[in-house]
């Protein structure tokens, strides 16, 4: 959307804006908190560990460090007993894939049923939670309401078809409830699981580049040129300098193919701006029966995408750390205050936000950061139809025979795993070309044309590994990326052929 408004320069209706950022607020709550439960806790907490443990003594220490309420010693009997029939079943269920018994877990029996009965409470929780999206968006995943110009969602106070008092109740009540189990549940669990790994603080870091686009505009202007706008700020922070945080320019991204299954048409050392990119597939892996990669040459679906030619990573410890640092961003004196609390707890210094550790942290600060930013957004859209301002789309430009035969435009956000841009070419009514670099590619993306390595592979260097069998250590720093692959890869078949195409009428 962002990128088509930026070519046409449609300017959306504040009312649109603040939607948007629910929407997106809402999926930072859930996507940050099913991600600590339910793909990364696990590379922390040993699930068999909790059948040894004492649910009195369990209870003691989760009303110790919250009084979230269920956290008494019959609750987390209940839990064992759940668990504890799976493994006489001879199943795991949920938890089936995973190295139980490695040496490199190191939480007490109590803390893994603790954390195993808030894995099964997040569960339900971002259930729930998600009714935000089928309220706002229609559905949820592929929301529905999203239009350039703005958002297809009706304000009302008269109308039972649209966002009118009711509904807006229920959202409050559902975003009070986003707020309450990241404050209450989320963040005790993090510092708690975090004070046993304390080691983990001085390993992943890998490039110390970070990059955020910013997100979360505040009022109504392209958010691409208007940075002043963003509660998250934009900017680039390099070699872990936290006293400069330079600009962003959009012209100054760029993607490699040197060692990806694609080609460019100019030659493959060089790198293209999205605006002129290529997605030429062109496949020269191993071949069946297959054999190890050969990283010397190409060996990965994903592109490097590159910021003036700096290998960078993106995500919530960017976007944390950029925030940190930036004292003019609307949301840097919140920030501060919460990485200096999580810092303190642990008894760590600042140095320990370069990690695995710090990434982890930032990815709950930034929540909890968000799940009480969303209360105020929502009261600005209840003051607002208050107001009579029920304007959430502007159709002024909305006939392709009022567009320029030509227009080039781009769009930023922040989706949960970091910065994502969108490069639109429209000519004569239609896309002509279309780039999107995506989270994932930033920092999952292959060697570069300068030998330069992506996010993934320099923090992994120097991870020791207890079981090279068992490589529980490395899953610790990937997973603390959050990785979308499949957002990532351009997806064709064996023989380089689309596997789909959608055509736009």
């Amino acid at each position: 959307m962002r990128a088509v408004e930026n070519a046409l320069g449609i300017e959306i209706p504040l009312n649109a804006v603040i939607i948007r950022n629910l929407i997106e607020a809402a999926l930072y709550m859930q996507d940050h908190t099913v991600h600590f439960y339910h793909l990364h806790a696990l590379d922390w907490v040993d699930i068999v560990s909790a059948l040894q443990a004492d649910p009195k003594a369990t209870a003691d220490l989760a009303q110790s460090i919250s009084d979230w309420p269920n956290s008494s010693a019959d609750h987390f009997a209940g839990v064992q007993q759940k668990l504890k029939a799976f493994v006489e079943a001879g199943q795991l269920g949920p938890f089936n894939n995973a190295y139980w018994g490695h040496p490199a877990y190191k939480l007490p029996p109590e803390a893994n049923l603790m954390a195993v009965a808030h894995y099964l409470e997040a569960l339900d929780w971002q259930r729930e939670i998600i009714r935000i999206h089928a309220i706002l968006g229609g559905k949820n995943p592929h929301l529905q309401t999203y239009l350039v110009g703005g958002m297809a969602v009706a304000l009302d106070p008269n109308s039972p078809a649209a966002i009118n008092a009711e509904r807006i109740a229920l959202l409050q009540s559902l975003f009070k409830k986003a707020k309450d189990f990241v404050e209450k549940v989320y963040i005790p669990d993090l510092l708690a699981v975090a004070s046993f790994y304390k080691e983990w603080a001085g390993l992943g870091e890998g490039l110390g580049n970070f990059l955020a686009y910013g997100d979360f505009p505040l009022g109504v202007g392209d958010p691409g040129l208007k940075p002043e706008l963003l509660f998250l700020p934009r900017g680039l922070i390099l070699n872990r300098d936290l006293s400069t945080v330079h600009p962003v320019e959009h012209t100054k991204v760029a993607e490699y193919v040197t060692h990806s299954w694609y080609e460019y048409s100019g030659g493959n050392g060089k790198s293209l701006h999205p605006w002129d990119g290529e997605t030429k597939p062109n496949y020269t892996g191993p071949q069946p029966p297959y054999q190890f990669l050969e990283t010397d040459s190409k060996y990965s679906w994903l592109k490097s995408p590159r910021y003036d030619d700096h290998a960078v990573e993106v995500g919530p410890l960017a976007r944390m750390l950029v925030a940190y640092a930036s004292p003019n961003a609307p949301s840097h004196a919140r920030v501060k205050e919460l990485v200096d609390m999580v810092l303190g707890k642990l008894g760590v210094g600042p140095e320990a936000l370069f990690s695995t550790l710090g990434r982890t942290a930032a990815r709950g600060i930034e929540t909890l950061l968000i799940a009480e930013a969303s209360q105020q957004w929502l009261e600005d859209l209840k003051a607002n139809i208050a107001r009579g301002d029920l304007r959430t789309h502007n159709g002024e430009r909305w006939e392709p025979s009022s567009w320029p035969d030509t227009a080039k435009g781009f769009g930023w956000t922040e989706a949960p795993r970091g910065a994502l841009g969108h490069w639109v070419t429209i000519e004569n009514g239609h896309i002509k070309h279309y780039q999107c670099v995506v989270p994932s590619t930033w920092n999952a993306g292959p060697r570069d044309g300068n030998g330069q390595p992506g996010a993934y592979e320099a923090a992994l260097v120097g991870t020791p590994v207890a079981d090279p069998e068992k490589p529980l250590e490395i899953l610790r720093t990937v997973h603390s990326f959050d990785p979308c692959m499949a957002c990532a890869a351009h997806i064709v078949d064996a023989t380089g052929q689309e596997i789909t195409r959608i055509q736009v009428r």
